[in-house]
């Protein structure tokens, strides 16, 4: 078991501080510590009061865990003023692990969550100590001294804070404007951007359980990029089934945890239902392959479908081989092409065009988008840029993307869905037409 460390704050709340740190470190699977720098009263409506825990009490509890506890990442959040922060860098190992600086400073719900000199504190203390920062637009204007406002303004600040010492920035853009987030990672060389659907919600939580699980990921010894994208793949996934436990801002759902075996038993059973309802007429040369991805999916080994796929086999239809994570390629990038634009679209199938075919199609009245084999520019991925072009047509993700085909490329109806089960009630209303 590894284990991981957060030096936050308590939100009587539950919804952010080391009450989330928590949930994400065991979430991710790797065993939470936790030292408390300030113990606030609060909901999701407001911060009632905050108390500072006196420094000598913070170094306490940072020498007992490091006196028996093998730590391997940690992670900081609210640190409140220039005497916790001193005391944390005072009290840290000489070869401590890698450290993540969340600077907390104003709360979701709006209340300051420092004094007037953690800034400079953070910056000549904390900051040479830490393996990665992760300021919003706010925190990054104030450590770099400008305002952030714009990507451009993202590259100069992550620059400007790695000039102070630390060895890798992430600058969180969610609160640019625009359909898309786009958070930047300047690892003290280059530039890494991650990119991802932009849910229009405030919540609670969001930023230490990304620091959090960063920190968690780097335990189990993931190096920081990888780390990082993870992370923000549970953040997504947080905001998709975040909720409302009081009367005021929703919580990210900081523990999270994929049921990979849900997703693997939907698609054995969409399979077996697919190959009783398929007629041969509607099986490609290919074969058919049903695919179901992870919440927040990110890539193929994110995605269960079908080793063997659905095949002809002497007069009908059946499943050749098992469901696998890893095992679809075209399907799976359909799929994930189609989450980029809309998270909760993550399961497709692909059946067989034809001229037939398409006309009982056309007779359901399902939404349906389009592409042009030829037009694909060279050194692209076939499902992933006319899954792009088909969406970008319709203007949302349609229920079919269908193409004719090229020389020597098969044409193809493509079904798309919120879940296998969901894909099957689209292809059973298709073929019966």
């Amino acid at each position: 078991m590894r284990t991981a460390l957060t030096i936050a704050g308590s939100d009587s709340g539950g919804g952010a501080g080391i009450q989330a740190d928590l949930k994400s470190f065991a979430a991710v699977g790797v065993h939470g510590c936790s030292v408390v720098t300030c113990v606030t009263a609060q909901n999701t409506r407001g911060v009632a009061s905050i108390f500072p825990i006196p420094p000598r009490e913070v170094r306490a509890q940072l020498e007992a865990v490091f006196s028996d506890i093998p730590v391997h990442a940690a992670k900081t959040g609210m640190l409140y003023s220039r005497e916790i922060v001193r005391t944390v860098s005072d009290a840290w190992p000489p070869r401590g692990p890698p450290l993540v600086v969340d600077p907390v400073m104003v709360a979701t719900v709006g209340a300051s969550l420092r004094r007037q000199d953690l800034r400079d504190a953070l910056v000549r203390y904390l900051l040479p100590r830490a393996a990665l920062v992760t300021p919003n637009l706010y925190e990054a204007s104030q450590i770099a001294g400008f305002d952030v406002r714009t990507p451009e303004d993202m590259r100069r600040a992550a620059k400007a804070i790695a000039a102070d010492g630390t060895r890798a920035v992430l600058v969180k853009g969610g609160h640019l404007e625009g359909n898309e987030i786009v958070d930047l990672l300047f690892d003290g060389r280059r530039f890494h951007e991650f990119r991802s659907p932009r849910f229009h919600l405030d919540l609670h939580g969001s930023g230490c359980a990304l620091a959090a699980s960063i920190a968690a990921y780097l335990a189990l010894g993931r190096s920081l990029r990888p780390a990082v994208a993870a992370a923000r793949r549970r953040v997504q996934t947080g905001f998709l089934s975040s909720y409302r436990p009081g009367r005021g801002v929703a919580v990210i759902d900081s523990h999270w945890t994929p049921d990979r075996y849900e997703v693997w038993r939907s698609v054995s059973r969409a399979a077996a239902d697919l190959a009783a309802a398929v007629p041969v007429a509607w099986v490609p040369e290919v074969g058919i392959n049903v695919a179901y991805a992870l919440p927040g999916a990110e890539t193929l080994e994110d995605v269960c479908g079908l080793h063997g796929r659905i095949q002809r086999v002497g007069p009908g239809v059946a499943v050749t081989g098992p469901a696998e994570f890893g095992a679809s390629k075209h399907v799976a990038r359909v799929v994930l092409a189609a989450m980029r634009f809309d998270p909760a679209i993550r399961s497709a199938a692909n059946l067989k065009y034809t001229e037939a075919n398409f006309r009982r199609l056309r007779r359901t009245g399902l939404r349906m988008g389009t592409f042009d084999r030829r037009q694909q520019p060279e050194g692209t991925s076939t499902m992933d840029w006319g899954t792009t072009q088909a969406v970008r047509a319709v203007g949302r993700v349609p229920d079919v993307i269908h193409d004719s085909g090229s020389v020597g490329k098969e044409g193809m109806i493509r079904v798309l869905g919120r879940t296998p089960e969901d894909v099957l009630r689209k292809v059973r209303r298709i073929v019966r037409g």
